[in-house]
């Protein structure tokens, strides 16, 4: 019988390594079942009875949704350019995308308010009031979650021969035909990736969000507030129920993802 295991590798070697793997995931799982289980069915319920809670869960999926949309609509694009090298200083480019990843996202916030605040140039010309708004929310989330999705679609558009795109620009496909017809479905599985994981981290934001943002307030930021002016036992079960929901949609998304790619 074929096996897919290395012939060269010892058991000894794998249980060491399997120690050090099952220290992370028990870091990463044992927080969440914690908060999980310590939080009883009485207060779930009354959480989900509690209006402020309900509004603020809504209103960070709605925003993480909008968000993801308007990065996928601005950022397949750059992502399209930057792994075909048709853009000056693609490199450079690339590199700035990161740039929200690696600062604190506070001072994200600080960054943004100092360019969307009222009167300010970018306000006047949109018409839109981003200070203490949805619209706010929105640029706050984007701002710190769409290096994933730009960077999974970046892997996407090259994990194809570009003899493909060639071939059919050699038969009289047109550029944007070929991007539509050929570049985008073979990245599309990438693209999905790219698009939970922004929807994921533009929803956990918190940072950036609450500078621009306090009110009305997104789920991350009612589990501040309840936790600063109430302590931990009114901040549990919002937190609790907020994981719950995002692990079942994460779960179902990656499933319908999964399910494509095996149809």
């Amino acid at each position: 019988m074929k096996t897919n295991k290395p012939l060269f590798i010892n058991i000894f070697f794998i249980i060491i390594l399997s120690l050090l793997g099952g220290m992370l995931f028990l870091f990463i799982i044992l927080p969440i079942l914690s908060i999980i289980l310590n939080t009883n069915i009485k207060d779930y319920l009354s959480a989900l009875k509690d209006k402020e809670v309900i509004s603020s869960i809504l209103l960070t999926f709605k925003t993480g949704l909008l968000s993801t949309l308007i990065g996928s609509l601005l950022g397949i694009p750059l992502a399209y350019l930057i792994s075909r090298e048709l853009i000056p200083f693609d490199k450079l480019i690339s590199a700035i995308i990161d740039i929200p990843i690696l600062i604190p996202h506070s001072a994200a916030g600080i960054a943004l308010l100092t360019i969307f605040s009222k009167h300010s140039p970018i306000q006047r010309f949109f018409g839109i009031n981003f200070i203490g708004t949805e619209a706010g929310i929105i640029i706050g989330m984007m701002y710190v979650s769409l290096s994933f999705l730009v960077n999974s679609a970046k892997i996407g558009f090259s994990s194809y021969p570009r003899e493909y795109e060639e071939i059919a620009a050699s038969l009289g496909h047109s550029s944007s035909s070929i991007f539509f017809r050929i570049s985008l479905p073979l990245a599309m599985s990438a693209i999905k990736k790219g698009m939970i994981m922004m929807w994921a981290r533009g929803i956990s934001e918190f940072g950036a969000v609450i500078i621009l943002t306090y009110n009305p307030q997104i789920a991350p930021v009612l589990i501040y507030t309840r936790y600063e002016s109430f302590g931990l036992r009114y901040a549990r079960p919002v937190a609790a129920l907020l994981i719950l929901i995002t692990l079942g949609i994460f779960i179902i998304l990656n499933s319908m993802k999964n399910g494509e790619h095996n149809a």
